[in-house]
């Protein structure tokens, strides 16, 4: 005899965890199904957390190495312990999955460990992680929550070993001599940083012309600028059509992605990081007829709502930036429907951030967006170069652009290229989501002396009034 819940939640990842902990404070049961056995999903197990934790070591490394000395703190002979440093990210992970644990404990939530397949619109099974069985019903929804997958590439094998995907990156015994990335997205760039910090030599291997398609086109550059101060190599406008892995490491050919002669190079490592798919195999969706669109992602209308009465889905599995907040979000908002209420999401207020240094982050439109839509804007920039705390810190580099319409002043977008920018973004997060026009942030009281004044210049910068420059 099945289970019986009001609520369904397939995945335990960023999406599904907080779907079923907002529905159980809504007063509503529920079940979250999770093959993983430890709940957090990509984010806190492979992806999100353990890649800051790395990022946030190998600053760390970095500081200690280079630049400590212009604060009069003298270090010599400064070693590399990567054991240790693995086990304080692993350390990260568990303390952020256990806190999970308790919260689905603390909720009343019934965490069940196996693979979930949608047996009928209401009735999920489990083969669960044990090798038993269990049939859960769900009397209001079941969500899919299921994330996503590295993509791959046709033809390049990923071992783990030679060749890795971002969860191997995370992994390696010995800082590889030399890491290829392919792929100039977020996910390369951030374990390329960590990599490159510990010694590695770096090159990123990209098929477009700039790095990070979908940022702003001046963030992009000033973010490769930086990046390549650092000690990458970007090879842009190229294309992977061969690798083969060996016993000393990796041989590749390249092509121009515009059709040219291939040329050879060769790595120690080799990171395939060109973006990810949405994971959605196994769990019965096409048998029951969810409809997907052309890239696998489940189709949902304006509350979640899939083509199959009573089947939901949030996260990386329907369109919309794969990013662990969006999907939270969505799971907040559709708990709050299935009990009744009236939330929105805002996908314009969604900020983004790589976690590079320096960092780069954005809210709402970029420019080239703006351009194509035909919308009318004005800029503000204001450098970290004027700004007194980031001198104080010892990091000026980069910048704060607002972009605000140009008749009415409100805030179309935000793009932060700086220490701390993920930090940052969040005020213009917020000033989005109230629809603030670029003088309500500038005429906002900010302390002094803080990196959050760049803000507000840029915001005065909109209309020509920045203060300190």
């Amino acid at each position: 005899m099945a289970d019986s819940f009001d609520v369904i939640v397939i995945g335990a990842g960023p999406g599904g965890y907080v779907a079923a902990i907002r529905a159980a404070q809504l007063g509503m049961s529920v079940a979250c199904v999770d093959k993983r056995g430890v709940p957090g999903g990509t984010c806190l197990n492979v992806g999100c957390i353990p890649s800051k934790a790395l990022l946030q070591s190998s600053e760390k490394f970095e500081e200690a190495n280079h630049a400590l000395g212009q604060h009069g703190i003298k270090i010599a002979g400064v070693t590399l312990d990567l054991k240790t440093m693995l086990a304080r990210k692993d350390k990260v992970v568990g303390e952020n999955t256990r806190g999970v644990d308790f919260l689905f404990r603390k909720n009343k939530i019934d965490y069940v460990k196996g693979n979930a397949r949608i047996a009928a619109p209401g009735k999920v099974a489990v083969t669960l992680n044990d090798g038993g069985k269990r049939e859960l019903a769900a009397k209001k929804a079941i969500i899919v929550a299921t994330g996503s997958d590295s993509a791959d590439l046709p033809g390049i094998a990923v071992d783990e070993k030679r060749i890795v995907s971002s969860t191997g990156s995370l992994t390696l015994d010995s800082v590889p001599r030399s890491l290829v990335v392919i792929g100039g997205g977020y996910i390369g760039l951030e374990m390329g940083s960590v990599w490159r910090r510990l010694g590695s030599e770096v090159t990123v291997v990209e098929f477009l012309d700039r790095i990070t398609p979908g940022m702003d086109g001046e963030l992009s550059g000033a973010l490769q600028r930086a990046l390549e101060k650092q000690g990458f190599t970007f090879r842009l406008g190229a294309k992977l059509v061969a690798a083969k892995a060996g016993k000393d490491g990796v041989e590749l050919a390249i092509e121009p992605a515009k059709g040219g002669a291939r040329t050879a190079l060769k790595a120690e490592i080799v990171l395939v990081a060109v973006g990810r798919k949405p994971y959605t195999e196994g769990l019965g969706l096409k048998e029951l007829g969810v409809a997907l669109d052309d890239r696998g992602r489940v189709k949902t209308d304006g509350r979640f709502a899939t083509s199959v009465p009573g089947i939901y889905a949030i996260g990386d599995v329907i369109a919309g930036p794969m990013l662990a907040h969006k999907a939270s979000e969505e799971g907040v908002v559709l708990a709050e429907t299935l009990a009744g209420g009236r939330p929105s999401l805002n996908y314009d207020a969604i900020p983004a951030v790589i976690y590079t240094w320096p960092e780069a982050a954005a809210v709402g439109k970029t420019e080239e967006q703006l351009k194509q839509a035909g919308i009318a804007y004005k800029t503000g920039k204001f450098p970290f170069t004027a700004n007194s705390r980031a001198r104080a810190n010892g990091f000026t580099e980069g910048f704060v652009k607002i972009l605000a319409d140009f008749r009415t002043d409100r805030v179309l977008g935000v793009h932060i290229i700086g220490p701390d920018a993920g930090t940052l973004i969040a005020e213009a997060a917020l000033a989005m989501e109230f629809g603030a026009s670029a003088e309500d942030i500038a005429r906002t009281c900010h302390a002094h002396p803080t990196l959050n004044e760049a803000v507000k210049e840029a915001a005065l910068a909109v209309d020509g009034h920045a203060i300190h420059i």
